[in-house]
């Protein structure tokens, strides 16, 4: 028992550390593998290492590579200029075009910080220029990026539908997806309707085509020939450089911001090369990790100058936290604490009390850290307790558990919710920080209970 308890203080201990300092939750769990793994559980490095989640990287890679070479490329800002000028002024439509494109660049397989990173400076951008509500704008971004990440393709779902198959528990992805989907929905619908939606129904502008929506950097590409060793080094001399009227330490001569043309051959490329990924995963059952690294091979070859920063764009961070945390977990559930720990809660006197607190469980440690980054170690919590035959439905309390771990996303505290405070334009930062904080913990106190009302108790 002992050892069990200094696993989960340590677990703790990392959650504590990285929300406190900016140190990458990730490295912490991969040391505290390494830690736990060696001297409490008794086993070898090797056996360490064969924990990594390698399918999980395969796919956060490949999908995080291809939305990268979707944004060098302009196809993401011509999808959202397209969408932007489809409204034809209605100022109402606005908050739900974006809440729509979070959800689908989410459900297409786009990490929720990243779909939020592109969405978020357009969305506040509007709130500020047409007077709408920036908490409503947000949240149609932040909640929209959560409604859409359950799909069987989504980061959400993945993670999920992983940890509940290897579980042997029973397992309904569009369950989950329809319920993050739906819940997200009445929230923000609501939002609208007390944050002046109503008004916004009968105002329109003048939004012809001269409206312009700036080009967005989801990350800072690393540049510099250093990346890819001593050839390109050479090759990318000072001297060639002058000659080329280029720049000795970039990659690529990249184009300016804003100039390329939308609806170019690549773009329309990188479109189907998105639809075509929805269709091998969802249709043909093929991995996801492989299908995108080989739609994003045949974008790069075709502009392949351009598309050489892309790598250096790949989420390593959040691909280090996922898979960090993940190894961590799978140390801690072959030496027994994840079923200890879901034991505990399983004997509890009441069941239903007990699917309670793992609700609640779920919500306030989401609220104060990463959503991505906490899933895969909440949701194995509930396994030992859905196995006790509690006669809870499996597939109803994984998929209310795992809404109650993402919809408080936008709590400040939380990737989602930052990202959304670090892009407010226009606006008195400190007042849009107390309505987020307000909001967030609103939704941290009640989701939880009704959540756990709609899909533990009704069911029962």
């Amino acid at each position: 028992m002992t050892h069990h308890l200094i696993a989960i203080g340590m677990l703790i201990a990392m959650f504590v550390i990285a929300t406190a300092l900016p140190i990458n939750i990730g490295v912490l769990a991969f040391v505290g593998a390494f830690i736990v793994g060696t001297l409490l559980a008794g086993d070898t490095t090797k056996e360490i290492i064969a924990e990594f989640p390698s399918g999980l990287f395969l796919t956060l890679a490949g999908i995080t590579w291809l939305f990268a070479l979707a944004q060098n490329n302009g196809t993401i800002d011509w999808l959202v200029r397209s969408a932007v000028r489809a409204v034809r002024g209605r100022l109402a439509l606005i908050p739900w075009i974006m809440f729509s494109i979070s959800a689908v660049l989410t459900a297409i397989g786009a990490v929720t910080p990243g779909a939020v990173a592109i969405v978020a400076p357009i969305a506040l951008s509007f709130a500020f220029r047409y007077k709408i509500s920036p908490l409503m704008m947000g949240m149609m971004v932040a909640m929209g990026a959560s409604a859409g990440a359950f799909s069987p393709i989504g980061i959400f779902g993945s993670i999920t539908n992983g940890v509940v198959e290897r579980s042997g528990l029973p397992l309904n992805p569009t369950v989950t997806f329809f319920a993050s989907f739906l819940c997200n929905f009445v929230c923000v619908v609501l939002l609208f309707l007390l944050l002046g939606g109503r008004e916004l129904m009968k105002a329109r502008v003048d939004l012809d085509h001269t409206v312009t929506v700036p080009h967005l950097e989801i990350t800072k590409p690393a540049t510099g020939p250093q990346i890819f060793g001593d050839s390109e080094a050479e090759a990318l001399s000072p001297r060639i450089a002058r000659e080329a009227g280029g720049d000795p330490n970039r990659l690529t001569s990249d184009p300016a911001k804003g100039e390329l043309p939308d609806g170019s051959p690549i773009q329309i490329i990188t479109v189907l090369g998105l639809a075509a990924l929805a269709v091998m995963v969802l249709a043909f059952n093929l991995d996801i990790g492989f299908v995108s690294l080989t739609i994003g091979l045949v974008i790069a070859l075709c502009q392949p100058n351009l598309q050489k920063r892309a790598m250096a764009q790949v989420a390593w961070p959040e691909i280090m936290l996922i898979t960090g945390v993940g190894t961590y977990v799978a140390v801690l559930e072959n030496m027994g604490t994840i079923d200890f720990v879901g034991n505990s809660v399983a004997s509890m006197a009441s069941p239903l009390m007990a699917g309670l607190l793992l609700f609640y469980i779920g919500g306030i440690v989401s609220a104060f850290a990463s959503s991505t980054a906490l899933l895969g170690a909440l949701i194995p919590l509930a396994v030992p307790f859905l196995q006790a035959g509690t006669g809870i439905s499996p597939i109803a309390f994984i998929a209310g558990m795992a809404v109650a771990s993402t919809i408080v996303d936008v709590s400040p505290f939380s990737t989602s919710g930052a990202l959304v405070l670090a892009n407010a334009q226009g606006i008195d930062r400190q007042v849009f920080y107390r309505q987020l904080l307000g909001y967030g913990a609103l939704v941290t106190g009640v989701a939880p209970l009704l959540l756990w009302l709609i899909f533990v108790v009704i069911p029962g």
